[in-house]
C-alpha cells in the first residue's frame, strides 16, 4: 500500500503510451457539437480519445499534500495527463495536517476552486454541501462524460451505491483498493535480537510479552538507558492500542468511533466493562514504565523518529508495517508479533470498521464554469492502468511493463517503499479491484506480504462482524456529529488519564453516567438503525 529517474522526456513519452493504450487516439474520437452552448461545446470536447480538448484549459483544483509529496505540478504522474489531455491543471496542494482547517474556510466563502482532488469531504460535508449547491451532483456527468466510471458501474452497482446518498445524488467520486488489506490495520512487532540477548522466546501470551518488555527495561538492554520497550500510535487509525484493549473481549480498532458489532448488536466498545478491565491492566504496564510515557500526545511523526533513532530504542512496537517505523535496515533486527492469547487462553483480534472503498475523492464545486471537461479530465483516473499508476506511481518510476502487466521496480536506495509512494503518486479517485491483481498488475511486494501474515496469522482469529460504510441521512448526520464529537474528546481524555494515571475503577460509574448524558444511548439507537437497514438492502 503503501530507481532511478530516466530523463522526464522519457518518462513522459513511456507513461503517455500506457496511459493511451486502451483509447481512442485524438483522431478517432468523438466530440460534441459546437452549437449547443454548454461548455463542452465551446470547447470541442471530445467524448472519447485523446486529448480531451483541441484548445488548452487551465482549472483549478485543491488537495491535501504529504509532506513528503512534491508540489502536484511536479509530479511525472500529472504532467503525462497534462500532456495527454491538454488539460492543465493549477493545483492548490494544502498541507495534510491544515487542509481540513482551510478546506472549511474554502467552502465558507465564494473563492471556490473548480474541484476538490483526494477532497476528505466526511458524508455530513456530503450531503450539506450538496443540498446548498455548493458541491454539484455528478450522476449525468458520468453518464454523458465518464465513460471508464459509468463502465464501472455498470459492472459493479455495488460501488455506485457506495458514493449515492440518500438523496439519490452522487456528490462525490469513489476510491477503491480491493486487497483485503485495511479489515487489519495493526501488526505488533518486537526486537528480535534484544529477546536473543536475553535469552527470550517470541512471546506467544500476554504475560509473557508483559515479562519481555519488562526485562528489555530492567536490563537497559540497549546500554544507553533510553530504552522505551514498548510505544504505538494513541488513537491512531493504524498502529493503534485497540488489539491491546481487545484482548480482554471488546476488540475495537476504529478509533474514530468504536462502533462493534456482537451478535447483530451495534456496541460502544468504550462503554463495555472489559474495556474497564483492559484500561486498568495496561496502567499497571505504565507505572512499570514498560509503555512510552509520550504515548497519549505524540503524532505517528514523532513514532516514527523514535524508530529511527541513532541508538535503538524501540524493544515493540504496533503499526501498519515494521519498515516505516524503523527503517528497512534496522528491521532485521525485528520480527512480525503474532496474535497473543489473553489471560483465558484466548486470541482475539478485531476487525476495523475502515472500508476499502470510500466515497469523498473528488467533487466538483459551483464555480467550476466547465464541469463536463472536468469530469473527462477525472474519468481518465478510472482508466484500471491509469489508477494503478495514481495509486502507486508512474512507469519509469515505480513499474515497468512487461507483457502487458505492470511489474514492480526496485525501490530506491535510502527509501522504503511507502516513503517513495508519496513522492510519485498522488492517490486520488481511483478504483482497483481484485481482478487487476495478478493481471494488470503485480501486487506491491510489501502489501503481498501483508496480506501473506494477515492470512496465516491474523484472518484466523479475527471477529467476524464488523460495522459496515452505511451513508445516514442529513438528519441522523446531524445527531451523529453533535454527539460524536462530544464523545470523542471526553473518551480520548479518559482513556488517556486512566492509562497513564489510574482511576478507571473508582470513576467508572460517573464515566458511564457522562456519556448518557453527552446521547450515547441514542447514539447506538442511530447506529442500529442504520445497520439494520443496510443488512436488509445488502442481503
Amino acid at each position: 500500500m503503501k530507481r532511478r529517474y530516466a530523463s522526464s522526456l522519457l518518462l513522459l513519452i513511456s507513461a503517455s503510451l500506457v496511459f493511451t493504450a486502451c483509447s481512442k487516439s485524438s483522431n478517432d474520437s468523438e466530440s460534441v457539437s459546437s452549437n449547443d452552448g454548454s461548455s463542452a461545446a465551446a470547447n470541442d470536447i471530445n467524448l472519447t480519445g485523446y486529448p480531451i480538448v483541441k484548445d488548452k484549459v487551465t482549472l483549478t483544483f485543491v488537495s491535501p499534500k504529504n509532506p513528503l509529496a512534491p508540489s502536484f505540478e511536479d509530479m511525472t504522474f500529472f504532467k503525462t495527463l497534462e500532456a495527454q489531455s491538454n488539460v492543465q491543471i493549477e493545483w492548490n496542494n494544502i498541507a495534510s495536517d491544515g487542509y481540513q482547517e482551510k478546506k472549511n474556510l474554502l467552502l465558507a466563502t465564494d473563492d471556490l476552486p473548480d474541484a476538490f482532488y483526494n477532497a476528505q469531504f466526511s458524508d455530513y460535508d456530503l450531503i450539506k454541501y450538496g443540498s446548498e449547491g455548493t458541491i454539484i451532483p455528478l450522476e449525468d456527468l458520468i453518464d454523458k462524460y465518464m465513460p471508464n466510471l459509468k463502465k464501472l458501474f455498470e459492472a459493479r452497482p455495488d460501488l455506485k451505491a457506495v458514493v449515492t446518498a440518500p438523496d439519490g445524488h452522487i456528490y462525490s467520486l469513489p476510491y477503491a483498493e480491493e486487497m483485503n488489506l485495511i479489515g487489519m490495520p495493526n501488526q505488533m512487532f518486537i526486537n528480535k535480537k534484544w529477546l536473543d540477548q536475553l535469552g527470550l522466546a517470541v512471546p506467544t501470551t500476554l504475560e509473557e510479552y508483559h515479562d519481555a518488555l519488562k526485562a528489555f527495561k530492567d536490563n537497559n538492554v540497549n546500554g544507553k538507558g533510553t530504552v522505551i520497550p514498548l510505544s504505538w500510535w494513541f488513537q491512531g487509525w493504524c498502529g493503534n492500542e485497540g488489539d491491546l484493549l481487545g484482548m480482554f473481549g471488546a476488540p475495537d480498532v476504529t478509533t474514530e468511533d468504536h462502533r462493534i458489532v456482537k451478535d447483530g448488536k451495534v456496541q460502544y466498545s468504550l462503554a463495555l466493562p472489559e474495556y474497564k478491565e483492559a484500561i486498568a491492566y495496561y496502567h499497571k504496564w505504565y507505572e512499570e514504565g514498560l509503555i512510552d510515557p509520550e504515548i497519549a500526545s505524540m503524532d505517528a511523526e514523532k513514532l516514527k523518529a523514535k524508530g529511527k533513532t541513532a541508538d535503538v530504542t524501540l524493544g515493540s512496537f504496533i503499526w501498519w508495517e515494521g519498515p516505516e517505523i524503523v527503517g528497512e535496515e534496522r528491521m532485521k533486527d525485528y520480527v512480525l508479533m503474532p496474535p497473543l492469547k489473553n489471560n483465558k487462553g484466548e486470541i482475539v483480534i478485531g476487525k476495523t470498521n475502515y472500508s476499502e472503498y470510500s466515497r469523498d475523492s473528488f467533487v466538483i464545486t459551483k464555480a467550476n464554469e466547465q464541469p463536463e471537461i472536468t469530469a473527462r479530465w477525472v474519468d481518465q483516473l478510472y482508466d484500471p492502468k491509469t489508477a494503478i499508476q495514481a495509486h502507486w506511481g508512474p512507469i519509469g518510476e515505480v513499474y515497468k511493463e512487461e507483457n502487458g502487466k505492470l511489474v514492480n521496480l526496485p525501490v530506491p536506495a535510502g527509501t522504503t517503499a511507502g516513503e517513495y509512494r508519496l513522492k510519485v503518486a498522488p492517490g486520488g479517485p481511483t478504483v482497483i479491484t481484485k481482478d487487476a491483481f495478478g493481471t494488470l498488475v503485480d501486487m506491491e511486494p510489501r502489501a503481498k506480504q501483508r496480506l501473506d501474515e494477515l492470512e496465516k496469522y491474523y484472518f484466523p482469529y479475527q471477529v467476524k462482524e464488523n460495522y459496515p460504510f452505511v451513508f445516514f441521512s442529513a438528519e441522523d448526520l446531524d445527531k451523529i456529529n453533535q454527539i460524536e464529537t462530544q464523545l470523542k474528546e471526553y473518551t480520548k481524555q479518559m482513556k488517556a488519564k486512566w492509562l497513564m494515571t489510574g482511576g478507571v475503577e473508582e470513576e467508572w460509574d460517573g464515566y458511564l453516567k457522562k456519556l448518557d448524558q453527552i446521547g450515547l444511548q441514542e447514539l447506538l439507537e442511530i447506529y442500529q438503525k442504520g445497520y439494520d437497514e443496510f443488512k436488509k438492502n445488502n442481503t
